[in-house]
Parts: structure tokens; sequence; C-alpha cells
């Protein structure tokens, strides 16, 4: 199959270079914006049957049209003393002020008693900011109005005041993180284009994956967007940076496999045509089992209960799918006609390469595979323990600079009022039969409500336009978005108010910190079907690949090991060395896209020359030293492209980014070299030809016959001789 593919492609450069062009331009033009489907909102993704998203469609039918967002106004006295009664009607005076100026996606401007702390220390202003979606850069704007006329407003009234609450920690941190994913992208680049030039000297060969990967990018949003509208998805926000990310790290590894794979027949003495031709006949399979490993991995996403991995899942797999024609296609075309021109203008690539380093750790796995395969293996062990002290952290805001006006705000907000007035529990108490909820029952539920763990302070009771419904504010008093607080919330704080509802009566327990609690129930779900699911499917895939029942046991385990690995790691340095209170929760499942489904090319790839070895009539022993001198420099290179894009984001100050760069570099680094590299041919080699068992995929094929039933190898000139 992957041999009449390469002489269609090769034979009809031109057509298939021309194909591509029009398809891409009608794609591009055609689709709608990939925006078009994205939605910001956390809640969007959870199903139905949770809680706190009962408590979002109880708040929709019977309370007031919710603003999209608010803003807090702390105000306080410049010199530090309790606010007088003067003061607090100059508060109020200023809300009026601030509301008569129309601030555009602005509305509401609430205070008054209720919102004086305790400690007269500050007062709020609550304002509501309403925009058509949460992403509405309108509500960024009105932050920034809203700073300008406080400045004007309260010149000469010895007051001041701080603009607090989600959206001005978006303001405040914006360029921080723009400049984050900038220098993501522009590091992934930098360093696709120096490794390339490094290891083959060639700036046509360090430019080709840029292009073509730019475009590949441009048509994947393009069919994404097309199939979303057409199936009702919506995509999180991250979906643009990890298409980003995955495209450029996984179509880089495809272009190495194939560059390298051309540049060793071109050495052997073949023409451009036919080095072309053979190399897509033996490294097509190879990518081709990647990308079904890698789309496997993405679909099984599907099987997740939130919906962000639902169609995160979907979109990434399109994704690689684009990349796999991509790369089976338009790479060897455009190859094919820049012949050894793709390797200008080094003359580097008609010489084998002393290889010394691969061949000197391939000569030691080959001959220690067992130590070689206990050492690699303990190390992954080791780091694996570190999962023993996982805990998630939702906290996004701890992991920002504390010197921002936002910041300041919340500490202001944090020391005067309970820990959860900026995002209080928010509990729901509605009839069983649809009749009024009366006061004495509504009293005696907020009653109990104070003696209810982790509550702080009780608010008032807040009527809806049903006269079933009625809303009750807690206010924790740790943390709302901690660890502590969700814990709580899921398990005491909900037990507790639902038992506390009077008879004829229930408690539906809504906010921030419930939702986080769902999705921390919904996560954990998530991740205990996902990932033997796709292990399983992915061992399938190795299988058929490899003929063997053996090989792709060890493979698997191998990647859930090096999983394992990653996660501990990063516990190790962020929970122990750097004493933070967990790892940001999205974690596991960004390693699950990166570590299990990515990493599981460098296996396939490695697996792979170790078979073709073994069938030219090599033993395993030296099979192995011979697939670690051949293949590990392919594997090394994409390995460091992908781990130093992610390295960079630890240059940035924000925690979760930082936790994200390590994880991510770490695992790729871990799936390259100790993985693959390492403990993979060490092992094959140590338990030799029963990893093939029972399909005997090491031996050599017969003359003439298609190799292990798959491939049938054309005749290939000249000696065999390997990169």
């Amino acid at each position: 199959m992957f041999g009449w593919l390469g002489r269609f492609v090769v034979r009809r450069a031109w057509w298939v270079i021309a194909g591509w062009l029009v398809a891409s331009v009608a794609i591009i033009g055609l689709s709608p914006s990939l925006s078009d489907i994205t939605s910001a909102e956390q809640s969007d993704f959870l199903p139905s049957k949770y809680e706190s998203i009962q408590a979002i469609k109880l708040s929709q039918t019977a309370f007031a049209k919710q603003a999209t967002a608010s803003a807090l106004i702390v105000v306080k006295r410049t010199d530090g003393a309790a606010l007088s009664d003067q003061d607090s009607a100059a508060v109020t005076t200023l809300a009026d002020k601030l509301k008569a100026r129309n601030i555009p996606a602005t509305e509401g401007y609430v205070t008054g008693p209720q919102a004086l702390a305790p400690d007269k220390s500050i007062q709020l202003i609550n304002v509501g900011l309403e925009a058509p979606t949460p992403d509405d850069p309108a509500l960024l704007d009105a932050i920034r109005s809203l700073r300008t006329a406080l400045t004007e407003d309260l010149n000469g009234t010895g007051l001041s005041a701080r603009v607090g609450g989600d959206v001005a920690a978006y303001v405040d941190n914006e360029d921080t993180f723009n400049g984050a994913f900038a220098i993501v992208g522009i590091a992934t680049f930098v360093l696709i284009i120096v490794l390339i030039l490094v290891i083959f000297r060639s700036p046509i060969a360090a430019l080709l994956p840029i292009i073509v990967i730019g475009i590949v990018m441009q048509v994947t949003t393009s069919i994404i967007a097309v199939v979303g509208k057409a199936l009702d998805w919506n995509v999180g926000q991250d979906l643009q940076t990890i298409l980003l990310i995955v495209l450029y790290g996984i179509g880089t590894d495809y272009i190495l496999f194939l560059l390298f794979r051309y540049r060793e027949r071109l050495r052997a003495g073949d023409d451009k045509q036919t080095a072309m031709i053979v190399s897509v006949q033996r490294v097509g399979e190879v990518i081709a089992s990647a990308t079904g490993a890698v789309v496997v991995a993405f679909l099984v996403l599907l099987l997740a209960s939130l919906g962000f991995f639902g169609s995160l899942g979907p979109g990434l797999a399109i994704a690689v799918g684009v990349m796999l024609i991509t790369s089976l296609t338009l790479i060897p075309a455009l190859v094919s006609k820049l012949g050894r021109f793709v390797f200008w203008p080094s003359k580097a690539w008609q010489h084998p390469p002393k290889a010394t380093v691969s061949r000197k750790l391939g000569a030691l796995v080959g001959r220690r595979p067992a130590l070689v395969a206990v050492v690699s293996g303990l190390v992954l062990v080791a780091l694996a323990g570190g999962t023993l002290m996982y805990k998630a952290d939702y906290d996004f805001s701890s992991g920002f600079p504390q010197d921002t006006e936002s910041a300041q705000a919340q500490a202001d907000l944090g020391r005067a009022f309970a820990a959860g007035a900026a995002q209080p529990t928010q509990v729901y108490l509605t009839t069983d039969n649809g009749e009024p909820v009366n006061m004495q029952t509504i009293e005696l539920f907020r009653s109990a409500a104070r003696d209810a763990p982790g509550v702080g302070q009780v608010g008032e009771v807040v009527l809806s336009n049903r006269q079933d419904i009625v809303r009750i504010d807690l206010l924790l008093n740790i943390n709302p978005v901690s660890n502590e607080a969700i814990e709580l919330v899921r398990g005491d704080l909900r037990d507790y108010l639902h038992a506390q509802a009077p008879g004829g009566t229930r408690a539906v327990v809504g906010g921030t910190t419930a939702v986080f609690a769902d999705i921390n129930t919904a996560n954990n779900r998530d991740l205990s079907v996902i990932l033997p699911v796709a292990a399983a499917l992915i061992a399938i895939i190795l299988a058929l690949l490899l003929r063997s029942l053996v090989a792709p046991i060890y493979l698997v385990v191998a990647v859930l090991l090096n999983y394992a690995a990653t996660l501990g790691a990063t516990v190790y340095l962020f929970q122990g060395l750097q004493d933070k209170p967990g790892v940001t929760f999205q974690l596991p499942i960004i390693l699950y896209l990166f570590v299990v489904a990515i990493g599981t090319d460098y296996n396939i790839l490695m697996i792979a020359r170790l078979r073709e070895e073994a069938r030219e009539g090599k033993e395993p022993r030296e099979a192995a030293a011979l697939g670690v001198e051949h293949g590990g420099p392919t594997v090394a290179a994409a390995g460091l492209i992908l781990a130093g894009t992610f390295g960079v984001l630890m240059l940035a100050p924000i925690s979760f980014l930082q936790q994200m760069g390590f994880a991510v570099a770490i695992g790729i680094v871990l799936s390259a070299f100790v993985m693959s590299f390492f403990f993979v041919p060490a092992f094959t080699a140590l338990i030799g030809h029963a990893a093939w068992w029972p399909g005997h995929g090491d031996r050599a094929p017969a003359p003439h016959q298609p190799a292990g039933g798959a491939v049938e190898l054309e005749k290939e000139p000249g000696p065999a001789v390997h990169p």
C-alpha cells in the first residue's frame, strides 16, 4: 500500500502540490471561524446531572438576567483608618457617579451598608459586566474605563479604590499571558529551525516544517470549525494553542522521520525519486501507525463526561489526521522535486555521520540490556512515586504576580470579609411541590446554615421572580478555589445543607467552588476511564503493526509508567521543593495529550526500527544496538524540539504555565530518552525473539513477499548504509 502511495505521489508530484494548494485555498476561504464555536465558560462543559449545573439552571429561570461577569471596587481611606458614616455616604455617591457615566458593558453599581466590612476597613461596589460572551473585549475595556473614572472621581476625597475580580485580573495579566504565548510561538519556530539546521545544515530543510505546518494549521482550524458548526460543538479557548503545539510537534516528528530516511536512501545511491518512494514505503507504515495511536488516544476523550475534553479530542484527531495526509502526500511531493537541494548548501548528506554518541549508547544497550532495562525502569518507578502525593490546585490567582491592582484588591477583600466573599457559594432553596417558600422555612434554613462546616458568613435572602425558589449566599472562611474548599463543598458542606433543608424543600448548591468541585469529580472519573481504554486501543494498534501480542504489552506499560513518572516528577518539584498547595488541576489531561498520545510516536519509531534491523538477520542484542544507533538521532531530535518548546514556558511568571511547561518538557524527555532510547530497546533485546510472538515479525521476509504481510519492499539499490 505505502509503496503504491509513494510511487503515485512522487510520479505525480506537481499534481499533488497543485491539488493541495487549491484545496487549502477553498477550505480556508469557505469555512467559518473557529471562534464561532469557542466557549470560555468552564460550566458549559459539565453535564446537566451535576448539581452546580442544576443551580445555574435555577438561577437562569428564577432570577433576573445575570450579568456575564462582575467587578468588585474596593474602596478604603488613603490613611488606612476605618470608614466613617460620611465616607460610607461618599462611597454611595461614588457609585451613583460611576453609574451616571454609562460606561459601556457595565450595570448595577450596588453598594450600601451590607457592602461595608465588619471592621469598616473597606466598602465594596459591585459592578455587573454585561457582554455577549465572557471573553468579549468590551469587558476588558470596561475595567480600564472604570479605573480611569475612579481616579478622576476620588481625587481629593481622601478615599482610594482598587478594581478586582476575574476580569480585572485578566486585564492586569493580559500582557503576561500574551508575552508567554508569544514566547512559545517564537520558541517553537526558533527551536525547529535551529535544531534542523544543526541536524541537516540546510535552511531549506529547516524552513520546510514551518511553512507546510503553517498552512496545515489554517486548513485544520477551518475543518474543525466546519465540523464543529455542523455537530454543534463547543470548544475551549485553549484549543488554538494546543493545536499549534500538537501540529508543530507531531508534524515536525513526521517530517523528520521522512527526511532522515530520505537522506539514508540518497547515501545508499538511490536517485531522488526512488529514494522518496522507498522512504514512504519504509516510514509510511510507522507514521500511519503512530498517527493511529495518537488519533485513538484523542478520540478516547469522547468518553469524557466533561464536554471540553469531548470536543477537544475530535478537534485534535482531525488535526493529526490532516497532518498524516500531509506527511504522506505533500511532503514527499515537495521533497522529491527538491531532491538533494533540500539539504543545500551542505554536502554532509553524502557521507554517513560518525554518530559517535548514538553508536556508543547503542553498544551499551546491546551489550548490557538487563542493566539498562533495570536502571531506566527504576528511574521511571522512582519518579512515579510522586503521584502518591498529588493534589489538584484550582487557584489560578495565586499563580499570578501579586503586585497588580486586582491582586491587591483581593488581598484587601480577604482581610476584611470572609475568605469566600469574592466567590460566594450559592444555595438555592426550592419547594418540592411548587408551593411558595415561606419565611419561617427560610429563616430556619439560614439559621442552620450558620453552623455549616467551613461557612464564615451567611448572606441575606435573595428573592426570585418565582415564589418557590430563593437564594442564600454563603461566604466560606477559606479560599473558595483552594483544594480544601473544593473538597469541602463536594463533601461535607453539600451533605450538611441537603440534610438541613426543611421538609418539603431541597437545597441545591452552586457557585464557582461548586462548579470546580463537580469538575474535579468529572475529571477523576474521566481519567479512570480514558487511560485504560486508550491503553487497550493503542495496544491493539501496536499488535497489528508488529504482528505480536508480547511487545504491545510492555510498550503500553512503559507509556503508562512514563505518564506516572512525569506527573510524579512535577509533584516532587512543585509540591515538594517549592511547597505549592498542589499542581494545576488541568495537568493530568495535558500530560495525557502530550506524553501518552505523542510520546507513543517515539516508541513506535524505535520498535519499528528494531524490527527492521532484526529482519536483516541481526540477533536481538545487535538489532537493539543498531536500532538505537540509527533510530536514536531521529527520536532525540524530535523529542528535543517538542520538549524545548514547552520548556520555554517555565520562563513565564505564571505558576500554572511553569508547571505545564516543566511537566510536558520532562515528560517528552523521559519518553524520548529514558523510555524509547533505553528501556524499550533494552527490554526487547533482553527477551529476544519472544518479543515478536506469535507473529515472528523479526524474521526476514521471503524474497519478493510482503514484509510481515504488510509492506512489499522494493529492491533497494546500493549498500545498506544507515545514518
